[in-house]
C-alpha cells in the first residue's frame, strides 16, 4: 500500500494509467495521449484535470513548428513532485542516489560497510539515507538493489557475498528510516531502470548482459521483465561456450564465468605471464600488442560474442544492452565480439542493436530507485513503518 499522503494514493486505475503513460512517454500532446489510451477527448479532459490539480501533470510549452497560432502545450509529469532514494548494496560499500520521479540523479553519496551482520548493514544504510534525504522534503520511498535472490520485493532469501539467508531487509530498513522500502535483485533493478527510463523504453523487448565479478543477464519481453524462482542465482554464468576452456570455481569447463569474469581473466593472465596483473592491465597489454594478453582477450571476446549471439538467437530481443564493471573488454575487442556474433547467426538474421553503458555504482543505485518509483506509481509499496 501507499502512504496516505502520496499523490498517487487517491488515484483511480484509469487516472493512474494516464499518468503512467505520460511518465514513460511524455511530454505528449493531448490528442496523442488520447489515441495511445483509446480515450475520447472529453474522457481525457475529465481524467487529467484532477491530475493537474494534484500537481502530478502539468502543461509544458513547445514551439509551434507550423508557425502562427498558439504554441502547443503537451502534458508532462512534474518530475520534482516526488523524490526517491536508490541504494546499491555491495560487499564493502553502499552507494546511494537521490532521484526525481524520472530517475534523474540529483545527488549521490556512499558509505563504507565494515561488518556484514544485518544490524550493522541496516545502520549504515540508515546513515546513507540520512546523508541524502532532506527532512523538509522527504523521499517517497527507498529502493535497495542487492546481488542475490529476493522474494516479493522484501526478503533477501540468499546473498552469498554478505552470507545472508532469509533476511527481511525491507522491514528492517523501513523501521530504521521511517520510509517505505523495496528490495530487488540488482540486475533486475537495472533492467527496470532501462525499461522505464533508459535504452529499453522505446522497444517492447530487450536484453541486458553484464560482465565483471560475475556474468549476468536479464530479459524484458512484451514489456515485462522475465523472472522465475532462480532469478539472482547467476545461472547465465555457467552457459558453456568453449569445451576446451578453463574451469570455473564450480567445476564447469569453458563456461562464460571461467572466461569472462574479471577474476577469470586476471587468473589466466597471471598464470601465463608468471606475475600478478590487474584486469585493466591485461586489457592495456592486449591493446599494446602483447601476444599473451591478446590471446586471452581474444578468447574472452569470442566467448562474449557467442553468448550475445545465443541470447539473440533464442530470445530474439530488439536490443541488447551491455554493461558491468568488466565491459571495457567488449570495447577493447569490439571487432572480435561482433565477428563472433556474425559467425553464430544466420546470414539473413537482422543486425543486433547493441548498446554499451559504461559501468558506475550510481547506475546500479539508480536501478534501485527506479524500482521504488515503479512500486510507488503502481501502488504496490508496503505501509511506512510507524
Amino acid at each position: 500500500m501507499l502512504d496516505a499522503a502520496s499523490p498517487w494514493a487517491p488515484l483511480l486505475p484509469s487516472a493512474r494509467r494516464v499518468t503512467l503513460e505520460v511518465l514513460l512517454h511524455g511530454p505528449l500532446a493531448r490528442s496523442e495521449l488520447a489515441d495511445r489510451l483509446g480515450l475520447s477527448t472529453a474522457s481525457l479532459t475529465r481524467l487529467t484535470k484532477p491530475l493537474m490539480d494534484a500537481g502530478l501533470l502539468r502543461e509544458v510549452d513547445t514551439p509551434n513548428l507550423r508557425g502562427g497560432g498558439r504554441p502547443l502545450q503537451p502534458l508532462d509529469v512534474d518530475p520534482d513532485v516526488q523524490r526517491f532514494l536508490g541504494i546499491k548494496l555491495a560487499g564493502f560499500r553502499a552507494y546511494g542516489v537521490l532521484t526525481n520521479l524520472r530517475a534523474d540523479i540529483l545527488d549521490h553519496a556512499s558509505v563504507e560497510i565494515t561488518d556484514h551482520d544485518v544490524e550493522s548493514v541496516v545502520a549504515r544504510i540508515a546513515d546513507l539515507v540520512a546523508a541524502l534525504d532532506d527532512p523538509a522534503r522527504p523521499v517517497a520511498a527507498i529502493g535497495i538493489g542487492i546481488g542475490g535472490v529476493v522474494h516479493e520485493f522484501a526478503r533477501v532469501q540468499r546473498a552469498a557475498f554478505l552470507h545472508w539467508k532469509d533476511v527481511d531487509l525491507s522491514a528492517a530498513v523501513s523501521r530504521a528510516t521511517g520510509r517505505p522500502t523495496v528490495v530487488s535483485n540488482d540486475l533486475d533493478a537495472l533492467l527496470e531502470a532501462e525499461h522505464w527510463f533508459g535504452d529499453g523504453r522505446d522497444v517492447d523487448s530487450f536484453a541486458v548482459l553484464t560482465i565483471g565479478a560475475g556474468v549476468g543477464g536479464g530479459l524484458v519481453i512484451h514489456d515485462r521483465l522475465v523472472g522465475g524462482p532462480d532469478s539472482g542465482l547467476g545461472l547465465l554464468g555457467h552457459f558453456p561456450v568453449d569445451p576446451f576452456g578453463p574451469i570455473c570455481p564450480e567445476g564447469h569447463r569453458g563456461c562464460v564465468k571461467a572466461l569472462l569474469t574479471t577474476d577469470g581473466i586476471q587468473s589466466q593472465a597471471a598464470l601465463t605471464l608468471g606475475r600478478p596483473v590487474t584486469y585493466d592491465e591485461v586489457l592495456d597489454l592486449a591493446e599494446a600488442g602483447n601476444a599473451v594478453a591478446d590471446q586471452i582477450v581474444g578468447r574472452a571476446a569470442h566467448a562474449f560474442g557467442t553468448l550475445i549471439a545465443a541470447v539473440a538467437n533464442i530470445a530474439q530481443p530488439e536490443r541488447i544492452i551491455l554493461t558491468g564493471e568488466g565491459i571495457r573488454l567488449a570495447q577493447v575487442a569490439e571487432a572480435r565480439v561482433r565477428a563472433t556474433i556474425a559467425q553464430s547467426r544466420h546470414a539473413e538474421a537482422s543486425p543486433i542493436d547493441l548498446r554499451f553503458i559504461n559501468d558506475d555504482p550510481t547506475l546500479w543505485a539508480r536501478g534501485a530507485a527506479a524500482v521504488a518509483i515503479q512500486r510507488t506509481v503502481l501502488a504496490a509499496l508496503p505501509l511506512r513503518a510507524g
